[in-house]
């Protein structure tokens, strides 16, 4: 009987050795998938500038023009790297959002957080209200985040006022959500055609307004946070089992999910005030990296930090390549690849909670 034991216990090992390789490897692709795409995504766009010629311009900038050089660091790099940061910040916020939350179809945007960053751009663009002392060329890009960044204040005072109840949280994210929504139709009702209009482009989504200080600060605050996300991963695999199981395990879920919506906040704050409104990459992401990946979120959240990356990068070459000539405003193009997956996860029963 002993023997039996021992052979059952080392059989587990050596599947679970085997689920481990497995995983590495679907990483591994992932992250190789993510340079392909990337590599790509700099060789695309409206110019004459073939792939050996951009693709050596990176490694030798000393061999291009002038006109070469900007192109190829002032304007592709930026937004191909920009691509890659913002589908991870907005990928690795869904992913956490949606365990804390345990509901598959949270993201960024079902706390308002969108909403908010919308509003605050829209008072900067259309009435010139703005945080005093900041440069005008920053105005819109602040006032995003500092409406985004205050919205999930007031997600966080509600969070410890209320134990953290997940129910309440998503029910005045949602309210949250509905109020931004009416600040904006107020504020575009009082908004000059030509006001209007650039709003109206901001919403949105693009990378065009991609810089080395925008990708400088993005870089760094996705930098900062994965760590921390990645120390939490078991107690987030055990989130996944429940509240209650939770709490037997030791883990102060209260905490646990006050420090998750602060990393959230930050990072997709960040990416939506730089970049506009891009939807469904925080819904996205994390799904396909949980179809690859499976609960184990030492595996899930790297799993989702790449895989919204990737999504982000081939939208980005699909902005610039269906309309030759036109970069069409990413948002658009992502809310197109996500909303079939969004009601695919609405109709599905069997989806993981």
């Amino acid at each position: 009987m002993k023997s039996m034991d021992c052979a059952e216990t080392d059989a587990a090992l050596v599947a679970y050795d085997r689920l481990v390789r497995r995983r590495v490897l679907v990483l591994a692709a992932l992250g190789l998938a993510c340079l392909a795409g990337f590599l790509v995504d700099i060789t695309s766009g409206p110019s004459s500038l073939g792939v050996v010629r951009s693709l050596s311009g990176i490694l030798m900038p000393d061999i291009l023009s002038r006109a070469e050089h900007v192109m190829i660091w002032n304007l592709r790099l930026p937004v191909a790297a920009m691509a890659v940061l913002v589908g991870m910040a907005l990928s690795l916020a869904g992913a956490e959002l949606q365990t804390v939350l345990n509901n598959p179809l949270a993201s960024p945007m079902t706390l308002g957080l969108s909403s908010a960053a919308s509003f605050g751009a829209a008072l900067a663009i259309v009435l010139g209200i703005g945080i005093p002392g900041v440069p005008s060329a920053l105005i819109v890009t602040a006032n995003a985040f500092l409406f985004a960044f205050g919205s999930v204040q007031m997600l966080q005072a509600l969070a410890r006022r209320s134990a953290g109840d997940r129910d309440t949280l998503i029910l005045f994210g949602i309210g949250l959500l509905f109020t931004f929504n009416a600040g904006v139709a107020l504020v575009q009702f009082l908004a000059s055609a030509d006001a209007l209009q650039q709003f109206v482009f901001w919403g949105m989504g693009s990378l065009s307004r991609a810089n080395w200080m925008s990708v400088a600060i993005l870089g760094a605050v996705v930098v900062l946070m994965f760590p921390f996300s990645l120390r939490t991963a078991w107690q987030m695999t055990a989130l996944r089992f429940g509240d209650d199981r939770a709490l037997s395990f030791g883990v102060d879920v209260r905490r646990l999910r006050f420090f998750a919506l602060l990393r959230i906040s930050l990072l997709a704050a960040t990416a939506v005030a730089f970049c506009g409104t891009i939807g469904f990459i925080g819904i996205v992401g994390p799904h396909i990296a949980r179809m690859l990946i499976g609960e184990d979120h030492r595996f899930f959240l790297p799993a989702s930090l790449l895989t919204g990356a990737l999504v982000m990068t081939f939208a980005s070459i699909a902005s610039k390549s269906l309309m030759p000539g036109v970069v069409i405003p990413i948002g658009i193009v992502t809310s197109f690849v996500g909303l079939p997956v969004f009601f695919l996860l609405v109709m599905r029963r069997g989806t993981p909670r």
